[in-house]
């Protein structure tokens, strides 16, 4: 299963995305305008030392004296100046460039235009000098290495401050992800109490409005769930309660009957009348929380009730087989609810068919999340084809009992199929749905 990427790191994902593009947008217009500033700085500081030995060669006319003068100003600097004479003597350090760029240089020097030359090795200040033996070349020189100056720690600083101000968001966005996701789980949470039947469950509202407004709403949902559980089960127990009047008045006037064969029909109804509203208040009575979200082990249960029933099936000659797993499978229902749906098929069984008829109950995973109940007898097989939509109803039965197993069964997430064995008698199939880890 494909993991799910949760709000509170879609928040950090998008904030990080969006600060990243902002640090890149600032930091290479500002690490390229860095690499300028020192090459500026640089070819700058080449052509102050440059004015200022055009100044001593203006004012200095003794070679001698220009020489210590040049020297001491090499000395000093670490970039290399000389100055070539009108007749082609070097004073100083000549810069480390080809002839051809050289002699292009003191060409262009000659005619008197001050220029500055961007070499492979270097980078050269030319300022001519115009005296009374002719003009007079200044060069100063400075390494390409010496352009990049203080670069290479200002990308290094412009890095450290992106890569700080990266996790400064992060961590800003995960504990905004965490101020607003955590109002929502915490409502989810109160839902899937809701859901599994805890109607008392109630959300705190906190965050931002949105979630305030989602949380009260729950509340309300929660409240008015509860109400109207409340109602439906008090509407179905008074009305069962008022149905045992009438019950009662029809078993007295069946009493009454003088007709033997009239009057038994009369009190099998009346009996079946009966077990049908203890069954219908019996189900009212019962807390929505032992129903919704419960589970059992079908195993153990289907086990015990077919040991129940084993006795009254040895009493009526009847051959029982059972096949159950040897393992504990856990379907998504009730242990009063599987019992009253397996003793409802049971007693079709011994209800429908006489005496005598062999019947089976097997519990089979038949999927990966689906658990198989089957009941089938040899009797004489279900009576319509409708059977499976409205119970098994005969002229001795009231047709709730596989409607009541039918209902069970969609409430556990599965269904209630009805077929004919393979003797041609009648095979109910319950699929109980697994429960959730």
């Amino acid at each position: 299963m494909r993991r799910q990427i949760t709000m509170r790191r879609k928040i950090a994902l998008l904030v990080a995305a969006t600060t990243s593009a902002v640090i890149i947008a600032f930091l290479i217009p500002l690490g390229l305008l860095v690499r300028t500033l020192a090459e500026d700085r640089a070819i700058a500081g080449a052509s102050q030392e440059a004015q200022g030995v055009a100044t001593l060669v203006a004012g200095v006319h003794d070679q001698g004296q220009l020489t210590t003068l040049v020297d001491l100003v090499g000395a000093r600097s670490t970039r290399a100046t000389s100055v070539l004479m009108p007749d082609g003597k070097l004073i100083g350090t000549a810069p480390a460039e080809s002839a051809v760029s050289n002699a292009d240089a003191i060409s262009r020097a000659r005619s008197g235009e001050a220029f500055i030359l961007m070499g492979d090795q270097s980078a050269q200040v030319v300022v001519p000098v115009v005296t009374e033996q002719g003009t007079v070349v200044v060069r100063t020189a400075i390494a390409r290495s010496s352009l990049a100056t203080g670069v290479r720690t200002a990308w290094l600083t412009f890095a450290g401050l992106g890569a700080l101000l990266m996790v400064l968001a992060v961590v800003a966005a995960d504990l905004l992800g965490r101020r607003v996701s955590a109002p929502v789980s915490e409502l989810a949470a109160v839902a899937h109490r809701l859901r599994e039947g805890e109607l008392d469950s109630r959300a705190v509202p906190r965050g931002p409005v949105e979630t305030v407004e989602l949380g009260t709403a729950l509340n309300r949902l929660g409240e008015r769930i509860g109400q109207l559980l409340t109602a439906e089960r008090e509407a179905v127990a008074d009305l069962s309660h008022r149905l045992r009047t009438p019950v009662t008045a029809l078993r007295l006037d069946a009493e009454a009957v003088t007709e033997p064969e009239i009057a038994d029909r009369l009190r099998v109804h009346i009996a079946n009348l009966e077990r049908t509203v203890d069954a219908v208040v019996k189900d009212a009575r019962r807390p929505v929380r032992s129903t919704v979200g419960a589970s059992c082990d079908a195993t153990s249960v289907v086990r015990d009730r077919v040991s129940f029933w084993s006795a009254l099936a040895a009493d009526q000659e009847r051959n029982l087989t059972v096949f159950l797993p040897p393992v504990v499978t856990r379907v998504a229902m009730d242990v009063a609810d599987l019992v009253d749906v397996l003793d409802a098929l049971v007693d079709n069984v011994f209800a429908h068919t006489p005496d005598g008829t062999d019947f089976a109950v097997s519990l089979t995973r038949s999927d990966v999340r689906l658990v198989r109940l089957e009941v089938s007898d040899a009797g004489p097989g279900a009576a319509g084809a409708d059977v499976a939509l409205r119970g098994h109803s005969t002229a001795n039965s009231s047709g709730l009992g596989l409607d009541i197993v039918r209902r069970a069964a969609i409430a556990a997430g599965g269904e209630l199929m009805i077929a004919s064995s393979s003797s041609g008698g009648m095979l109910a199939v319950v699929t109980l749905a697994m429960p959730e880890r």
